[in-house]
C-alpha cells in the first residue's frame, strides 16, 4: 500500500512540473513596436478590429490579446462605434 501511495505523489508532482514548464512568450503589444500600425486604428478598418473579436463578437481583454491599457481603450472605442455603424456584428450569426 505505501508503494502505491508514493507512486501517486510523485504522479501528481511530475503533472504539476509539466504544467509550470509550458509558459509562452510574453505578449507584446502590436502597436507600441509599430507606431504606423496604431495611426490605423479606425472605426472604418474592420479587418484590423476583427483581430480583436472573438467568434462570438465578444472584445478580447487585453490580457489575451497583449495590447497596452491605452490602445486597449482605443480599440474597444472604435470597435464600438463601427458596430454602430453595421461595419462589425454586435453578436455572432445564429445556426
Amino acid at each position: 500500500m505505501s508503494r502505491k501511495m508514493k507512486l501517486r505523489i510523485g504522479a501528481r508532482l511530475l503533472k504539476k512540473k509539466v504544467r509550470r514548464s509550458g509558459y509562452s512568450a510574453r505578449k507584446r503589444c502590436r502597436f507600441t513596436s509599430d507606431p504606423e500600425l496604431a495611426k490605423t486604428i479606425d472605426y472604418k478598418n474592420a479587418d484590423l478590429l476583427k483581430m480583436f473579436l472573438t467568434e462570438r463578437g465578444k472584445i478580447l481583454p487585453a490580457r489575451i490579446s497583449g495590447t497596452k491599457a491605452k490602445y486597449q481603450r482605443l480599440l474597444t472605442k472604435q470597435i464600438k462605434k463601427s458596430r454602430i455603424m453595421a461595419l462589425l456584428p454586435f453578436c455572432a450569426p445564429r445556426e
